[in-house]
């Protein structure tokens, strides 16, 4: 892999730590448009009172001097502000002691499988990274991926498809500077007021019956290079990564590429988009995009979109029923700060992953150790497309 990052750090530890190792060098780092991203992720109707609490300061530690990136690896860092009031529960050093034990596993969420792999009776060894909280530095490593990815002329964003059993509602290809202009302190990422409204709706029902809700999102890429990922290996194969990485995001159960879930319901006639030479620049295109930009394994030069479904969240204020780790009996489950639905922050990491990996692949395609050689290689494949 070219491109990789690895995170540290629990929920509410002194901080979460990133390490994004392959981005080449003299690429412009925006860390304001990294901050940016980790405020959009913080945003959204149905948000919890973490977010109150966190600002999610970004610092970098390494790989970045006078503004662009050096070729090493790139470490950042973000501190936790909720720390200061779990300094005892999270203590690196002494004794284990019972507060803020949690014996009571939450149904859906990690708790009791941990639990019981790791030989431990307390799960908060296992809920303190199992928590989203960790993808705030997916996020930030995502953020650098989006930039390269900006350098070479690709963008992406993302909607807010459903929420609960809403029908959802698809942003076209045509309206994806629309969704870009939306703004950051929109409830939901979404274009449709009628969508929105039943959206909110469908929240402030789960919210008032102390239960959550699940919901969609999707992430669309434009001008993404044709021929990303291979059709040769099944790890090479530019779905199957989407489809990983996306599925990846905590209380996500399952992910669709273009019309992946609706195609299963067609005749082959009415799914396929049919292949055309046209256009001012005289290419190969498709007036019809339900393949989401992606063909036998490999990036087609269409839309890529990308759907992730999202799951009710584990932690209900009024808890299902439960047994307890240690004494072995019914009780209710634990209740740990929550949201209502973080569909616009997982829309935001799901942003983040899918720049990863195709800021991988970029980099696997066209190579080069520092922007400029990347630029030039790019460059000439483009000029060969246009020659085909």
């Amino acid at each position: 892999m070219l491109l990789r990052f690895l995170t540290a750090g629990e929920s509410h530890g002194p901080a979460l730590t990133v390490i994004v190792e392959g981005l080449p060098a003299g690429l412009a780092i925006d860390m304001a448009g990294v901050q940016q991203d980790l405020l959009r992720r913080r945003g959204g109707y149905g948000r919890g009172g973490r977010m109150k609490i966190e600002s999610d300061p970004v610092e970098v530690l390494g790989g970045v001097r006078f503004g662009k990136t050096l070729g090493s690896p790139v470490s950042m860092v973000i501190r936790n502000l909720d720390h200061a009031n779990w300094t005892s529960v999270m203590a690196v050093d002494g004794e284990p002691t019972e507060e803020r034990q949690v014996t009571s596993p939450r149904p859906g969420h990690a708790d009791l499988a941990g639990a019981q792999k790791y030989g431990t009776y307390d799960a908060r060894d296992i809920l303190e990274r199992s928590s989203a909280r960790e993808t705030a530095a997916r996020t930030a490593a995502g953020s650098l991926a989006r930039q390269f990815l900006a350098a070479l002329g690709v963008r992406i964003t993302s909607a807010t498809v459903s929420v609960g059993e809403d029908l959802g509602c698809i942003v076209p290809d045509e309206r994806f500077d629309d969704l870009l202009a939306l703004p950051d302190d929109a409830p939901f990422r979404c274009l449709d007021g009628g969508c929105v409204e039943r959206m909110t709706a469908g929240v402030e029902q789960a919210r008032s019956n102390g239960d959550s809700v699940g919901g969609s999102f999707q992430i669309l890429a434009r001008s993404v290079p044709v021929g990303l990922g291979s059709h040769v290996h099944w790890d090479r194969k530019l779905d199957g990564m989407l489809g990983q990485a996306v599925m990846s995001i905590p209380a996500v159960k399952a992910v669709s590429i273009g019309d992946g879930v609706e195609g299963s319901f067609r005749q082959g006639s009415r799914h396929h988009d049919p292949i055309d030479y046209s256009g001012e620049d005289r290419r190969f295109q498709r007036p019809t995009n339900r393949a989401g930009g992606i063909e036998g394994g490999m990036s087609n030069g269409e839309m890529i979109r990308v759907t992730g479904y999202l799951k009710p969240l584990s932690t209900l204020p009024k808890p299902l029923p439960s047994t307890d780790l240690v004494s072995k009996e019914r009780s209710g489950a634990a209740v740990e700060r929550t949201d209502t639905i973080p569909i616009v922050a997982a829309g935001v990491v799901g942003e983040a992953m899918v720049a990863l990996v195709l800021a991988g692949e970029c980099l696997r395609k066209f190579g080069g150790d520092s922007m400029a050689e990347v630029g030039r290689n790019l460059a000439s494949y483009q000029a060969a497309l246009k020659a085909f």
